[in-house]
């Protein structure tokens, strides 16, 4: 029997409960996989508590992982039992083994492990999206990136640089701080010591950035549009520290006819080819060495309930794993 970690009731990360589950046969336009590796992610910890509505009552979480391909449905085009794949954004992924449409899946180069696959996809391709097609990042932009030291930040800051950027970001300690210069980016602001705004300010020599990639939410908000030059874009993609509450849209005005967007990565890889783009240039990049994936933390499928306690607490760096 397979295991899962289930989710009967909202609350914190004691509600994370392993259970033995029946993984039926793949239906029709379904791929089953046994699970290597899972990604941690905070979008989990969204929908165990709440802020993010699962469809329903009970549920397994999860969004991101890798495996090897056991069986297929009828219809099935894309893979055959033995692939390598991986996927990110498909619903249940705290699992042994499970089913997902193959429309969600990856196939996963041979020269690419299946942890850091599992460690890469929804956090590289949301990073692909963010710097690619967000907003397009170049030699001349200067940006500013929250949580540098974080799964989507150390992706980022090393693919920013690669692009030619001045890249910016913030942490909260000193550990943090020197794992994000040894990740792309050429200044790093401790948040709980330093004004980021100000110091934004100094190193830019009075200019703004280009554009805020803001992972936090409430304690960067509005903070993070005074460090936007006039016209400079600000990119909501999460709110680890809470929700942003809803705000007057006449402070963009206000503050140098800037602009804000709320992107998903739903949105940007909803088609298969985009979804293929988005993956194989992240592979790409990972391949070139230009981008390295760093798994630092591990914990076995059934301790699900302390990696969310550590991500919470902002104990974690980097990408974190759950091994079924």
């Amino acid at each position: 029997m397979a295991r899962a970690i289930m989710i009967r009731e909202l609350g914190g990360p004691d509600v994370l409960k392993i259970e033995g589950v029946t993984v039926p046969p793949p239906s029709r336009g379904e791929v089953q996989i046994r699970q290597e590796a899972i990604g941690v992610n905070f979008i989990d910890v969204y929908f165990r508590t709440g802020l993010y509505k699962a469809a329903s009552l009970p549920f397994i979480p999860g969004k991101e992982g890798a495996g090897i391909v056991t069986a297929v449905g009828d219809g099935v085009t894309l893979f055959s039992a033995g692939d390598r794949v991986a996927y990110a954004g498909a619903d249940g992924a705290y699992a042994s083994e499970r089913n997902i449409d193959e429309q969600q899946l990856i196939k996963v180069p041979d020269d690419i492990p299946l942890e850091t696959a599992a460690a890469m996809m929804l956090k590289g391709m949301t990073a692909q999206y963010l710097l690619n097609q967000t907003f397009a990042v170049g030699p001349d932009t200067v940006l500013l990136f929250h949580a540098a030291a974080g799964g989507v930040g150390q992706i980022a800051g090393q693919w920013a640089k690669a692009l030619g950027a001045t890249v910016i970001g913030t942490a909260g300690s000193p550990e943090k701080i020197a794992m994000a210069l040894e990740h792309g980016y050429d200044h790093v602001i401790d948040y709980r010591s330093e004004d980021f705004v100000a110091r934004v300010k100094d190193i830019t020599k009075g200019k703004g950035v280009d554009v805020v990639y803001d992972s936090v939410g409430k304690d960067t908000y509005p903070a993070s549009l005074d460090c936007l030059k006039p016209r400079g874009l600000w990119v909501s993609f999460g709110n680890s520290s809470g929700a942003v509450e809803a705000f007057n849209i006449g402070v963009l005005s206000q503050k140098g006819s800037l602009f804000a967007t709320r992107p998903t990565l739903y949105t940007y890889t909803s088609t298969r080819p985009e979804l293929e783009a988005c993956a194989n240039a992240l592979f790409d990049v990972v391949r070139s060495n230009k981008v390295r994936i760093n798994i630092n933390q591990t914990y076995a499928l059934d301790n699900a309930s302390q990696a969310h306690a550590d991500l919470e607490a902002r104990k974690t760096s980097g990408t974190t794993l759950l091994i079924p």
